[in-house]
This record gives C-alpha cells, sequence and structure tokens, in this order.
C-alpha cells in the first residue's frame, strides 16, 4: 500500500461499486450486475515423492488454473446484447462458432474512477440460470450467468 493509496482513503477498497465490460472497452449497454464472483487463480500442483527420501514430497507446479467467472443481475430483455448472446451460444445446438469475447471486470472508488480492474480473455458463457421464484418473497427476479475464459489477468 502506497502513501497515496492510504491518504487517497482507497485502502481497502469498498466492494459494492464496480462495472462490467464486455468486448470492445466502449461498449456500455449491459454491465449492470448485483453480483461478480470467481475472480481467483491457484497453481495446480503433483505430489512427487522421491526415491529414498521419506522425510517430505515435492510438489511440483503444473499450471494455473481458474475458477468460472459468474456474474448476477435482475433478469433483462430478450434485446439485451448479452442475452443475445446467450441465446445463441445455448439455444443454436452449435450451428454457428461459439464467440468468445474479453471481459473486464472494474472496481471503482467514490469519484466514478478505477482503482483495481481484471481481464478475463476469450471468455463465453457456459451456464445460463434463473434463480428460484417464491410467492412468499418480495425480491428481484434473477439471472445468474457463469463464463469459461482462458486466462485472466490484473490490468490496474
Amino acid at each position: 500500500m502506497t502513501d497515496n493509496e492510504q491518504l487517497a482513503g482507497i485502502y481497502p477498497p469498498s466492494a459494492f461499486y464496480f462495472k462490467v465490460k464486455f468486448g470492445d472497452c466502449n461498449e456500455t449497454v449491459d454491465t449492470s450486475f448485483q453480483e461478480v464472483s470467481g475472480i481467483s487463480s491457484e497453481i495446480e500442483v503433483e505430489s512427487v515423492i522421491e526415491g529414498g527420501e521419506n522425510r517430505f514430497v515435492h510438489q511440483l507446479p503444473k499450471g494455473v488454473k481458474h475458477p468460472n467467472l459468474e456474474m448476477k443481475r435482475g433478469i433483462a430483455s430478450l434485446t439485451s446484447p448479452l442475452v443475445k448472446w446467450c441465446k445463441t451460444v445455448m439455444e443454436m445446438d452449435f450451428i454457428e462458432s461459439i464467440e468468445s469475447k474479453a471481459i473486464r471486470v472494474f472496481l471503482m472508488n467514490e469519484n466514478k474512477e478505477v482503482i483495481r480492474g481484471w481481464l478475463f480473455d476469450s471468455a463465453y458463457p457456459v451456464k445460463w440460470e434463473i434463480e428460484s421464484f417464491g410467492s412468499t418473497k418480495n425480491e428481484v427476479a434473477i439471472e445468474k450467468i457463469v463464463f469459461s475464459y482462458t486466462f485472466s489477468k490484473r490490468i490496474v
């Protein structure tokens, strides 16, 4: 943490003000979400036992793995570009090739300035779920969209 971050009051940053961008950085449609989760990386390891050495087991790195990226929001209309993309992937029986897009998630401060950011490359929807309805609840109808992606990196 730098002195500037401490003085600006952005450490630790709050997690409730964020924005999401799909594809081209100039796209601003369909970027409001209630929740984003799955921003994580983990090194997969392989256990190797050394012959004659019984005190420990070597843990050798195999590669980096990422969980799926999950986003929740109120159910959008059929005219939503994100809904159209999900429908194309989920309902077209792979007649057309799946179009992947970059997804960027930005954490914002109170002045609408980006303070952290992550890029998820070559992402596409792999699950599109509508959360349960309940006649005794007074809640917004929520859709959850889960994305697979090739790799992620912190960009800010």
